[in-house]
């Protein structure tokens, strides 16, 4: 049996001054995103801005149903959306906001599993990392330069394949 240990590695940002005009462009459409989603249930508005390759923002939000298997995510909207009218392009970075109704969020906002994977297959198929940019507070962001360093353990289906 042997032990190991896997690092890592995000930026943390104290203040959108700190990211690049690209990143601040993203993150702002991320809020302006979240602003209109539909969360009659959880109270919890999330958007997502996905930047692709030839330059176009794309945007999504989170979609609830009363019937909750049938609700979907922001990021997975806005990645999924951008696949469909981008067939051609690649992501390069996605941006994560979200606020709440009903309490302060202070915490970084992450995607979920069912994203994560969404996301991984987007970057494995692209053979290039993904850049995701999550809200921690109004003003602080973690920054990771690959999905990997959110999945390090990511089923990536090349067995599927063969």
């Amino acid at each position: 049996m042997q032990k190991k240990t896997i690092q890592l590695d995000f930026t943390e940002v104290d203040s959108r001054d700190e990211l690049s005009r690209e990143d601040n462009l993203l993150v702002q459409k991320s809020i302006e995103a979240s602003q209109s989603s539909y969360s009659p249930y959880s109270h919890f508005h999330v958007g997502a801005a996905v930047l692709l390759d030839n330059g176009e923002v794309v945007i999504g939000n989170n979609q609830e149903n009363a019937a909750y298997p049938s609700s979907l995510c922001a990021e997975r909207v806005a990645l999924y959306h951008a696949a469909a009218t981008n067939p051609q392009a690649e992501v390069e970075a996605i941006a994560i906001y979200a606020f709440s109704d009903k309490e302060d969020i202070d915490i970084a906002v992450t995607p979920c599993g069912a994203c994560r994977q969404a996301m991984m297959e987007y970057e494995n198929r692209s053979g290039k990392n993904i850049r995701v940019i999550m809200k921690m507070s109004d003003n602080k962001f973690l920054i990771a330069e690959s999905v990997k360093s959110l999945l390090p353990l990511n089923f990536d289906g090349n067995h599927l394949k063969q």
